[in-house]
């Protein structure tokens, strides 16, 4: 009897320090969402250790490639610069302060030695103004655009709308991205040639498997939960993926584009979860920054996947998806829902829709 009484209260505990947030559940709805959680995030975990072993990436010299980063200044994406720079790279990060991002940088990679050149331009993705803004400069200084990688994300976000009118979450992990690729994509295209594409690498996540469009109420204003709206923006940039392939091979472009599950890691972006009071646990068993930028990069760089456009990866190799994204009229009906809020007529032709 004490034994099942210890391991209740172990489950007991293990669950309330790792909710979506720091709070209770206060339906059945919230209580799901934070079950189906508890579920991936333990498959997830399984996941990574199983296949720690093809989790790398081999960096070479590309002093002839531009790469375009959102976010980058903290977390996985501070590393997948470095990587980049070491690659003697020219990276570009859109960031919300780039004083501050450059200064983090500089802490991990002596900008003074490294043969890569870094440019920190001002972006916030969830700003459709601010998005085209950036999307201008960089077609005005650059030629092309070889590497995209649409890294900048928020997690499990108290609710919040953008100046557009979006649901934060919807907006900067997969609406911002969605337009910042579709002013882009004539620089990418410019960059491809047979035999070596240009790239976009959207970042999404393993809780794509429980995230579920909502066509009715896409902001969650009806019911709002932070777990659900980010399996959602999460779920989103898997079906564009997809879809967005497809529409590059029919025009036989040298461009691909891939999706990418990081691994479940350490970084600030589950300050809104229950996990703030578990240090500890989250250095035990999620993976650090480092190790989750390998993915990412390998998915920029790594010849071995040239002309895989279109796959979901996670520790180095393919990943299980959601299996919405496996049927192209899903993946079809959100590109086009996509383009009809943003106004796009002609996805991909680099014009800023009025």
């Amino acid at each position: 009897m004490l034994l099942w009484l210890l391991i209740f209260v172990a489950l007991l505990c293990g669950f309330m320090f790792t909710k979506t947030t720091k709070g209770i559940p206060k339906s059945w709805f919230e209580w799901k969402t934070e079950f189906r959680y508890q579920y991936v995030g333990i498959v997830g975990l399984i996941h990574d250790a199983q296949y720690a072993s093809r989790d790398r990436v081999a960096l070479y010299k590309q002093p002839d490639r531009i790469a375009v980063i959102t976010g980058g200044n903290r977390g996985i994406g501070l590393r997948i610069v470095e990587k980049l720079l070491a690659c003697d790279m020219t990276v570009i990060m859109g960031v919300r302060d780039p004083s501050s991002a450059e200064t983090a940088v500089g802490g991990i990679v002596d900008l003074s030695q490294t043969k890569g050149k870094l440019i920190c331009e001002q972006l916030d993705v969830g700003d459709m103004k601010s998005v085209r803004a950036f999307a201008q400069k960089i077609s005005q200084k650059y030629p092309k655009v070889d590497l995209l990688l649409n890294n900048a994300g928020i997690m499990f976000a108290p609710f919040k709308l953008t100046a557009d009118d979006y649901e934060s979450h919807f907006a900067i992990n997969y609406l911002g991205h969605f337009m910042l690729t579709h002013l882009l994509l004539p620089k990418l295209r410019a960059a491809g040639q047979a035999g070596r594409n240009a790239r976009i690498v959207n970042v999404s996540s393993c809780v794509n498997l429980i995230g579920r469009i909502n066509y009715k109420d896409l902001n969650g204003l009806k019911n709002y939960y932070p777990g659900t709206a980010y399996s959602q923006s999460k779920l989103a940039q898997i079906l564009f993926t997809r879809h967005l392939q497809t529409v590059l091979d029919a025009e036989k472009a040298h461009v691909q584009v891939n999706v990418v599950h990081p691994g479940i890691v350490d970084t600030d972006l589950f300050e809104h979860s229950a996990t703030t009071a578990v240090p500890f646990f989250k250095k035990m068993f999620f993976k650090t920054p480092e190790r989750g930028a390998r993915t990412v990069v390998f998915a920029a760089i790594d010849p071995s996947i040239e002309g895989q456009g279109g796959t979901y990866l996670s520790n180095g190799g393919k990943g299980p998806f959601h299996a919405d994204a496996k049927q192209p009229a899903k993946c079809e009906k959100l590109f086009e829902h996509s383009c009809s809020l943003l106004k796009i007529k002609q996805y991909g032709n680099g014009e800023y829709p009025l």
